[in-house]
């Protein structure tokens, strides 16, 4: 009877170990990611950026908070939230609260689909079949109905009270230290409100550095930014794969992208035009599914260095 019943609940004992540590431990190991992108006009001096995205808020997750609010001591030149602050509607308080060391930096910010619309349980396994399918978001399903509104607006006014720029299908400029960074942003392309056609045109002349910003980094529109010739976009919205194999990597990235570009730094082409990427983890995760393994929770300092021309 043990040698029939050893091996499945070994497994099973497996599983259970490997899911406690999933949603106890790696789910709240919090890191920084480093990295050094070669962008800026020769001469120029490094500027350090701050890219937080995915929090996905839950109310009572203190060490979350405390951790985001610890990222201040980094002195940023400036900080770039990718969207996705919310997982819960009561949520909004503590993202201003966690945030708030963070908006005493000049900052901006786009949101993602969780920002607008509350979570709901789902079967994790549906991702895989939407990705065989080539259906992502809205971007292929049907229009989600019964959806929880989250309190967006009060979100919006207190990054905007705080001097932070809304970068929603629109371009904002920041001066940094004397230097004129642009920013040009689109809404949620994962819930279709990216309207490109609102800033195509590529970077002003009269900018120092011009950067692109979205959520969700579907292929349309990285081409749309990379032909345009902006040197660097960020976005957030893939978790990093969230559950990924030890050794292989990520199974999924919830939009178009492949697998290989699913987080950290990486090149887009199109139409002649190379940009470097950065495609931050998150460091949160959707409320019913709060576990994440072989791909720890993250918030990124990208320093910006002089280019090899």
């Amino acid at each position: 009877m043990r040698a029939r019943y050893g091996v499945p609940l070994g497994i099973a004992a497996a599983g259970a170990a490997g899911l406690v540590y999933a949603a106890g431990f790696e789910a709240r190991s919090f890191r920084l990611r480093r990295v050094t992108v070669p962008v800026l006009p020769p001469g120029m001096r490094p500027l350090r950026i701050l890219q937080v995205s995915d929090i996905h808020m839950v109310s009572g997750q203190r060490k979350k908070q405390r951790w985001l609010r610890s990222l201040a001591g980094l002195r940023p030149d400036f900080v770039i939230n990718t969207g996705d602050n919310l997982s819960d509607p009561e949520g909004v308080p503590e993202v201003l609260d966690a945030l708030g060391p963070l908006m005493e930096f000049p900052g901006a910010y786009v949101f993602g689909s969780n920002d607008y619309y509350g979570p709901k349980l789902r079967n994790p396994a549906r991702y895989l079949l939407e990705k065989t399918q080539g259906r992502h978001g809205l971007n292929g399903n049907k229009p989600v109905v019964d959806a929880v509104h989250n309190p967006w607006e009060d979100l919006r006014d207190g990054f905007d009270g705080a001097g932070w720029l809304n970068l929603t299908n629109t371009r904002g400029t920041l001066k940094v230290e004397g230097m004129s960074v642009e920013l040009t942003g689109l809404d949620d392309p994962h819930i279709k409100r990216d309207r490109y056609a609102r800033v195509a045109g590529g970077p002003s002349d009269s900018a120092d550095l011009s950067l692109g910003v979205v959520h969700a980094p579907y292929l349309r529109t990285l081409d749309a930014f990379t032909a345009d010739g902006y040197p660097l976009i960020l976005a957030g919205h893939t978790h990093g794969g969230q559950l990924c194999i030890p050794f292989y990597g990520a199974l999924v990235t919830n939009c178009d992208l492949d697998t290989e570009r699913v987080k950290g730094l990486s090149t887009h082409t199109a139409e002649g035009h190379t940009a470097y990427m950065h495609v931050s983890a998150g460091c949160g995760t959707n409320r019913y599914t709060p576990v994440r393994f072989a791909c720890p929770p993250e918030a990124s300092l990208l320093t910006l260095v002089g280019r090899e021309d």
